[in-house]
């Protein structure tokens, strides 16, 4: 499977759940980076929510909380940010059909 399916795939997933986390106006703090981590353990994919009164863009936002939580950004869309742990995504991409 390319990187391309395994991002479809997994969006098509994601449309299932929704928003556990909200960025707001305290933006990127350590609590929430725990609070990713542990849900990324739970679940292995999450929606992440930011919100309209937070400082900065989503995009932006979406790297930096991967890069904190050692999670793949799979898609951004708005102000939703969908995030999954790096061993769902290795094991999708390396899938054979």
């Amino acid at each position: 499977m390319t990187e391309r399916e395994a991002k479809k795939e997994l969006m098509r997933r994601a449309l299932e759940i929704e928003p556990t986390v909200h960025v707001g106006k305290d933006g990127l703090k350590d609590s929430l980076y725990e609070e990713i981590k542990m849900q990324i353990k739970k679940n292995r994919l999450i929606k992440v929510k930011v919100l309209a009164n937070a400082e900065s863009e989503t995009k932006d936002i979406a790297d930096d909380l991967a890069e904190a939580t050692g999670t793949i950004v799979v898609d951004v869309r708005g102000s939703v940010v969908i995030l999954t742990d790096k061993r769902t995504w290795t094991s999708l991409c390396q899938k054979k059909f």
